[in-house]
């Protein structure tokens, strides 16, 4: 462990991810800039009795291929997705963990509800066939933190190791902390990300009786379902998958001529006091958490150039957000292109901050925004810069911005890195 200097500057060295728009790094982006859909009718159980049949689904994603074979049986799909996201990460970056620096190298990677298929198949294993049916290793792989540790244990990390979980800003928080982590002294680098697989029957029902889940334009594709910020946007649609970010200290990577996605420079966390569902009046707590962000480490407001937002596509969510980056950013907010991922991959849920964070990384790398699909209808109650077709541009700096249930929020910021 090394001394705290909070002057030291973490970088973004790898990316992994399973996602419903690609399970590598070049096909996801290129999905993302193509704009190219991954929510279709949900096939993991039958929707037939559902007004709601939409998802973005992870498809042809074999655990196998990624971990410990028995491991994975004992397990399920979020652990397999963020164990997969992880070491597509670890490889992409180069660095390469020995016995010499594992203690280390950290994980710090979350998931808003953890192993809930596994509870659910061993409580109805309870019921019909008694106590004895109950698997002796379902509740070790079913804990929220079982992708944390199941990481550590595929790759070798061993320094610095949480979850932390805060709904949907799950990832946000996971990846900001882990840079946070690297300028104590914790770690001289961390695997991080989160990983959800919200798509059970339960929760679709839950949310839809909620009243939710959106649906698609009349007479148009099931993709149409997710429109953040249009003005005749209805509800949002789930996901699932995981991403990753690994993350380093700059002068290790640059010691060892490592590729340099972007760095990390800002991170806020804010709570809204407010209420489990809604957000607060004027997307308050959210607009701390962008403010503390910039204000971390001297961000200029006026040099943000990218935004991807929470965006998913509620009717007041997506008004609250907005409220909230025209409070933060002011004359400014005009000049900001919004790219909201969600439109192609649905709430990813406890994965949807490591995602998007994911994205606004290459968005920063290519200096590339990612068209925001299914925007049609500009809402003047949002009134914000939304290209609707992949566009080439200077950023200097993209925010991702999330919130959670319970009102959580976060956000993080990424430098583009030119070698200085």
């Amino acid at each position: 462990m090394r001394p705290p200097d909070y002057t030291r500057r973490v970088v973004v060295t790898g990316l992994g991810v399973i996602s419903p728009v690609g399970n590598d790094l070049s096909t996801a982006w290129s999905n993302l800039c193509n704009g190219v859909s991954g929510i279709r009718e949900i096939t993991k159980f039958d929707v037939s009795g559902y007004e709601q049949k939409a998802a973005g689904e992870v498809r042809d994603f074999v655990a196998g291929e990624w971990m410990d074979a028995k491991a994975a049986r004992r397990s399920e799909a979020a652990l397999h997705y963020g164990v997969a996201a992880a070491k597509q990460a670890l490889a992409d970056s180069g660095f390469e963990i020995t016995d010499a620096n594992r203690t280390e190298v950290g994980v710090v990677f979350g998931s808003g509800a953890g192993g809930q298929s596994l509870m659910i198949d061993n409580y109805q294993s309870l019921r019909d066939r008694g106590p004895r049916s109950v698997a002796p290793t379902f509740i070790a792989n079913a804990l929220v933190d079982s992708p944390s540790g199941m990481i550590a244990i595929e790759t070798g990390a061993i320094g610095h190791n949480l979850c932390i979980v805060s709904a949907c800003a799950t990832g946000t928080h996971n990846v900001a902390e882990a840079a946070e982590a690297i300028r104590r002294g914790d770690c001289i680098a961390i695997i991080s990300g989160s990983t959800e697989m919200p798509l059970l029957e339960v929760g679709h029902a839950g949310f839809g009786n909620m009243r939710g889940l959106g649906n698609p334009r009349p007479g148009e594709p099931i993709s149409s379902v997710s429109r953040p910020f249009d003005l005749t946007r209805d509800g949002f649609v789930l996901g699932e998958g995981a991403a990753s970010l690994f993350l380093e200290d700059l002068e290790l990577a640059k010691g060892r001529g490592a590729k340099i996605y972007a760095e990390v420079v800002g991170y806020g966390s804010a709570a809204d006091g407010w209420d489990m569902i809604q957000p607060v009046e004027g997307g308050a707590g959210s607009a701390r958490a962008m403010r503390m962000a910039l204000e971390r480490r001297g961000v200029p407001a006026d040099e943000v150039d990218l935004i991807n937002p929470h965006g998913t596509s509620t009717p007041l969510g997506d008004k609250r957000e907005a409220e909230a980056i025209w409070a933060v950013f002011g004359d400014h907010t005009p000049d900001i292109a919004i790219s909201a991922t969600k439109s192609m991959t649905g709430h990813m849920m406890g994965a949807a901050g490591a995602f998007e964070a994911f994205a606004t990384v290459l968005s920063v790398a290519e200096q590339t925004v990612p068209a925001t699909i299914n925007y049609r209808d500009p809402d003047p109650d949002c009134n914000l810069n939304i290209p609707r077709e992949t566009e080439q541009r200077p950023i200097r700096y993209g925010l991702s911005n999330n919130i959670g249930l319970g009102g959580h929020n976060g956000a993080v910021i990424f430098r583009r890195y030119d070698g200085d």
